[in-house]
């Protein structure tokens, strides 16, 4: 048997007994969610594994490949009426979402298309896995990604609660509202919050960068003596519980007078800052050439001359993407600031502390969906540099 005659046998239509099985249970796996949303995970296992093998074995076995475009609107069309009529508009959506989804996948099962981008020679196992593996990621980020996609529809609800509205769930546009944002926005206490944030993060960040750097340049150096536990010291803030960094700095720096001051809570937040431009610098630096460096001192460039003209340019992606990672962690840091600074440099994070534990303010989800929005952006930022990076250095294209 040849490699065609593999493809084309692998590419046909498989038994019953095996796509129905599993059409069945992917149905079942989704009737438990929507079971449970009707009170009944019983009934909704059962129902969803019913439902799901008929319509697996009618659109497989009896309608077949020439009704295919037909058959998956039908599907998308029947689960948005079940859907409208167990909870109205949002399930309608929510049915269209599934059936679009279930429609394709019958097909993909029922006509063997999984296995088209799979190398011939895989057993049944090895296919098994290879899909299990792709499940289990995008279930692992789908527990990680909720809860900070829950909070960015409930930022807008019009109403002083945590939870959605009878009327959000409605896509009622009395439902939705930008209060919350407004009273970000004209709140004396959150402006100060937000004020004392960006007073102290680019500070922090800007010593985090420069002594960050620095370590890193000198580390990468063969001849400096116990560089491991030299680096081990220096990364050791990202490693310990950050309760324990805090109480340390708290009765360190009470010493120094610099508790409850801005400089104290500006160098607690270098210091938490500058593992991460160590560790990016240091990233960066493995596939610099040393030889532009000597290159450039036999031209007669001192070493100042040297670092700001040959060897910067090429290791400033590393040194901007760890200066943004300094940059989110003071930004976003609450334990270190409760320990070392005062009622004077109450941080963002620090009021929305204050608000879940005192008030319970619905401002929070606002604040809380614009530093996500602010994070995503600046995480945007350090995968572009990353990518530039590598062109630099010539580990990708350009």
């Amino acid at each position: 048997m040849t490699t065609s005659d593999i493809v084309i046998t692998e590419t046909g239509k498989k038994p019953v007994s095996f796509y129905v099985p599993v059409i069945a249970a992917a149905g079942a796996f989704a009737g438990v969610f929507i079971g449970t949303a009707q009170g009944s995970t019983l009934l909704g296992v059962v129902v969803g594994a019913a439902l799901l093998a008929v319509i697996g074995f009618l659109a497989v076995e009896v309608l077949g490949r020439a009704q295919e475009k037909m058959v998956r609107w039908a599907i998308v069309v029947l689960f948005a009426a079940g859907g409208f009529a167990v909870g109205g508009l949002p399930g309608a959506v929510v049915g269209a979402l599934f059936g679009w989804f279930f429609g394709w996948f019958a097909y993909w099962i029922g006509f063997n298309r999984y296995r088209a981008k799979l190398v011939p020679y895989l057993t049944p196992g090895q296919v098994l896995w290879h899909y299990t593996f792709r499940v289990i990621c995008g279930l692992i980020f789908f527990f990680l990604i909720t809860p900070i996609v829950v909070v960015m529809p409930l930022s807008f609800n019009a109403e002083d609660f945590f939870t959605f509205t009878p009327e959000m769930l409605r896509f009622d546009p009395e439902g939705y509202s930008l209060k919350h944002y407004r009273d970000f926005f004209t709140n004396a206490d959150w402006q100060q919050a937000l004020w004392n944030s960006v007073r102290i993060a680019p500070v922090a960040t800007l010593l985090s960068v420069s002594f960050g750097t620095l370590a890193a340049i000198g580390l990468s150096q063969p001849h400096v003596p116990f560089r491991r536990a030299i680096m081990a010291i220096l990364i050791s803030p990202m490693i310990v519980p950050l309760i324990i960094s805090a109480a340390g700095m708290y009765f360190f720096y009470s010493r120094l007078g610099l508790q409850g001051t801005y400089w104290g809570v500006v160098l607690a937040h270098a210091v938490l800052g500058i593992p991460f431009v160590i560790i990016t610098v240091t990233a960066t630096l493995v596939g610099f050439d040393r030889s532009l460096t000597r290159a450039a001192a036999n031209m007669g460039a001192n070493p100042v001359t040297t670092f700001f003209r040959v060897q910067m340019p090429l290791i400033l992606p590393g040194v901007i993407s760890g200066g943004l990672f300094a940059f989110i962690t003071s930004f976003d840091e609450v334990v270190v600031v409760l320990f070392v600074g005062s009622a004077g440099q109450k941080t963002l994070p620090w009021q929305m502390f204050t608000g879940l534990r005192e008030q319970i303010s619905p401002t929070i989800l606002a604040v809380a969906t614009i530093l996500v929005a602010l994070s995503i952006l600046l995480l945007a930022t350090v995968e572009l540099l990353r990518r530039r990076s590598e062109r630099l250095r010539g580990l990708s294209p350009g």
